[in-house]
């Protein structure tokens, strides 16, 4: 076994290896760029090395810098996370030559799969069912459109080496492959280093499942179930969860045998993940097609430990140090149902822009457990903490309160992961720790995914990946407000509003004779209806309702709040200004006004004050680089008319005309980065 590795990557992946590492004993050495130079995992791990300025190109992609410092610390393995160089075949030959290990597959495998039109072609050869499309090189636009008539619309175009979201685009006409296919190939180049497309037919109504592996050097390869990730915006997974509610058992097993056999037929071990469309409309399970087979961990790796009772970076770290697998197929375990969410930094109030700064404030909700924590459960999953019926919480995350979320990386925040006996539970599980998540200083995504944890749609099952454009067509606004949690919000907003009267009373010196407290209160929710609350003693009563026993625990200046009114608990992110408050649960987060009676009454006579017109300016719509400006001053636009380019996030973001208008100024230029919100046109 191996007495010290180096941790090739940074965030919330680092600080997972360094825990498993920890547990068994190996020592642990972290890297890290200028931005990340106060990072938890440069905190967490034995010893620390500079790799260079922020950019990744310059530091966490060099991998002469890698090797230098595995000499440097005498570390005798890497582990590559995900993302970086880990699905890069001359990392692995690199290390090879110096005699250092790779916790993860052989070269040849990573190569063979890394290459999505190669590996298409060896998964056909293996029997494996594939997409139809062209899988040779499409040199131009006009090109991209002749093939893509020929396979039929709608189509995918895909970047060669692409993975995560990135250099993909869906097309339904010909102008969509007009408009995308530069597009992809530049973010193929600049994201991996390969411009190379391909296309192929895009399959309606799918649903996106993959098989998860695990295999030794002694030829010895198992599947570890199924996870689902139907669940994506741009291509981009936010929620998975594992079994899948669709997966059959006779489908798990056709599934995992063939996977199997294509990490076979490549001489594949260590974790890997294979990438499987299946369509939804077919119920028998045999309309499933090969993707491509990620030669990592993946991020949402989690929710697979959960059921199996694996620890899926001890079983990597096991496998590279030359030991086989402990346990046989027939050994694997299925035990209850795990559902991962993704919190990024990014807003869904205003089209999922990006988002970047400090963490002003960071505390995610309590965990009930740590896959790391709990010994002997790696080795061959025993862990007498599956036979629970109770849920648990677990948070994986490498930020920390103060931090900045940095527009060089990945803008994911933590990863929350519960598990319950059941997929409800799971779900429920989800829906309380998103409550108890304090995020500031930033925008995050916290609210949207507590909305999908509740929406009937995705508590059915019946999903696909196209699930968040159907649901959520205009955009997200929150989740819907229902009568019951309006007067529980209510309630508590009242609550918190007679505290606040009451701490105003023990000021000294006050003119007159002070007032107690009101038991009456008017509460308006997001400037609409007015709710008359009235409290007695431990009891209180909305809009005439019946008296229900209510119980809060608050103090001025606390965030979170945790009350129960009647047979019900609620979790409610309270920020406070005036006698407003910004009231956050459930997914969704209102302006909640809290008045006596006599001051509602003359609050209805003020003037309502109207937002400034800003339909004349083009806003900056996140912080990033403007890559391109197609118009002068002087030119007129039309709707829709395509007017700028932003990079952010790696991801290019096409900025339109919203109507007809006349370039009056244009005070940025290409090349500059621009702020949130800032002018990039103003029209006349």
């Amino acid at each position: 076994m191996f007495s010290k590795i180096l941790i090739a990557n940074r965030g919330e992946i680092a600080c997972r290896v360094i825990r498993t590492a920890r547990r068994m004993g190996i020592k642990t050495v972290a890297v890290y760029s200028d931005a990340d130079a106060r990072a938890p995992h440069v905190r967490m791990a034995d010893e620390a090395v500079r790799l260079g300025p922020p950019p990744a190109g310059e530091s966490y992609l060099k991998a002469d810098l890698i090797i230098e410092a595995c000499k440097a610390t005498g570390a005798e393995a890497v582990h590559p996370g995900y993302g970086f160089l880990s699905e890069r075949a001359s990392f692995v030959e690199a290390l090879a030559a110096e005699n250092i290990a790779f916790i993860g597959p052989p070269a040849n495998a990573i190569a063979a799969m890394g290459d999505k039109i190669e590996s298409k072609k060896l998964a056909q050869a293996a029997g494996v069912n594939v997409v139809p499309g062209f899988l040779g090189d499409i040199a131009t636009t006009d090109d991209a459109v002749r093939i893509a008539g020929e396979i039929g619309y709608p189509v995918m175009m895909k970047a060669s080496a692409g993975g995560g979201g990135k250099g993909m685009r869906l097309a339904w006409s010909e102008q969509d492959v007009r408009d995308g296919f530069e597009a992809t190939k530049r973010e193929g180049l600049a994201s991996f280093g390969d411009d190379r497309v391909f296309i192929e037919k895009f399959i309606e109504s799918p649903r996106h499942i993959e098989i998860q592996l695990l295999g030794d050097k002694h030829g010895n390869i198992v599947y570890l179930n199924e996870r689902e990730c139907s669940i994506q915006r741009r291509h981009q997974k936010v929620v998975e969860e594992a079994p899948s509610p669709f997966v059959t058992p006779q489908m798990r097993k056709a599934m995992g045998e063939q996977c199997v056999a294509l990490a076979r037929a490549v001489g594949y071990h260590s974790a890997g993940t294979v990438e499987l469309i299946v369509s939804g409309a077919d119920t028998t399970g045999e309309s499933f097609y090969f993707l491509e087979m990620n030669t990592r961990l993946q991020v949402e790796h989690p929710v697979t430990e959960e059921i199996t009772g694996l620890d899926l970076v001890e079983q990597m770290i096991r496998v590279a140090a030359g030991e086989p697998l402990a346990f046989t197929q027939d050994e694997v375990q299925l035990n209850g149902w795990s559902v991962e969410t993704r919190v990024y930094a990014e807003d869904p109030y205003r089209g999922f822009l990006p988002s970047t700064g400090r963490l002003v404030r960071y505390q995610p909700p309590k965990t009930s457990f740590a896959l790391s924590e709990v010994e002997g459960r790696g080795r061959d999953g025993a862990s007498t903490s599956l036979s629970t019926n109770e849920t648990r919480t677990r948070v994986d995350d490498g930020v920390f309160e103060g931090g900045e979320v940095s527009m060089f990386y990945d803008p994911m925040i933590a990863k929350l992961i519960t598990w319950g006996p059941d997929r409800s539970s799971a779900i429920d599980a989800q829906v309380e720790a998103l409550d108890a998540f304090e995020i500031g200083g930033i925008s995050h995504n916290v609210d949207f995914l507590s909305a999908l944890m509740q929406h009937p749609r995705f508590r059915s099952g019946e999903i696909t990946t196209g699930f968040i454009a159907e649901e959520y067509p205009d955009g997200f606004t929150g989740a819907p407000l229902d009568e019951t949690l309006t007067a529980d919000l209510s309630a508590l907003a009242a609550f918190i509003g007679t505290v606040h009267e009451s701490r105003g009373l023990q000021i000294d010196q006050q003119l007159g004779r002070p007032s107690p407290p009101a038991r009456e209160h008017v509460v308006r929710l997001d400037g609409g209806a007015e709710h008359h609350v009235h409290f007695t003693l431990d009891k209180v009563v909305v809009d005439g309702g019946d008296s229900q026993a209510f119980d809060a625990d608050y103090a001025p200046g606390q965030r979170l709040v945790r009350a129960r009114i009647g047979h019900r608990s609620r979790t409610v992110l309270v920020d406070r200004q005036g006698r407003t408050l910004r009231m956050t649960t459930r997914g969704g987060s209102h302006r909640v006004t809290v008045m006596t009676p006599r001051v509602a009454e003359l609050a209805r006579h003020m003037i309502e004050k109207v937002p400034p017109d800003l339909s004349r300016l083009l806003l900056a719509p996140m912080p990033g680089l403007l890559t391109r400006l197609d118009v002068t001053v002087g030119d007129k636009v039309e709707a829709g008319q395509p007017i700028a380019v932003m990079e952010a996030m790696k991801m290019e973001n096409i900025l339109r005309a919203e109507k007809s208008a006349t370039v009056k100024a244009t005070p940025v230029t290409a090349g500059e980065s621009v702020a949130v919100d800032q002018v990039i046109v103003e029209f006349e």
